[in-house]
């Protein structure tokens, strides 16, 4: 797969998946964060870190499926990592390419 074509597109994407997780997302931005990739709260509001665009977008939809779960499962336990291997399969290796492009954002 390839970058993503646009914030739209990938906004589509994250509507998507909410749709198809069941999840209500009342907002989601798209917007330079230092320090993570995305964040959720529990009003519903969704964001994103912009440099997402840029990568390979199945690592998108981990980020994407990641946060959304967490309206569900608050947590990283057996529930959310279930759900996980469910919608994405082998998400680990997707957590790991991500991993490694964090420390690569880091040491910059």
């Amino acid at each position: 797969m390839s970058a993503w074509p646009d914030r739209a597109s990938f906004k589509a994407r994250v509507l998507a998946w909410a749709a198809k997780l069941e999840v209500k997302a009342s907002a989601v931005y798209v917007r330079p964060m230092r320090r993570k990739w995305a964040s959720c709260s529990t009003a519903g509001t969704l964001s994103f870190n912009d440099e997402l665009l840029a990568l390979d977008q199945a690592l998108g939809d981990y980020v994407i499926v990641h946060e959304l779960l967490h309206f569900s499962v608050p947590n990283h336990g057996k529930l959310w990592k279930s759900l996980m291997r469910a919608h994405l399969g082998d998400y680990e290796s997707l957590a790991a390419r991500l991993e490694s492009l964090s420390v690569t954002r880091r040491q910059r």
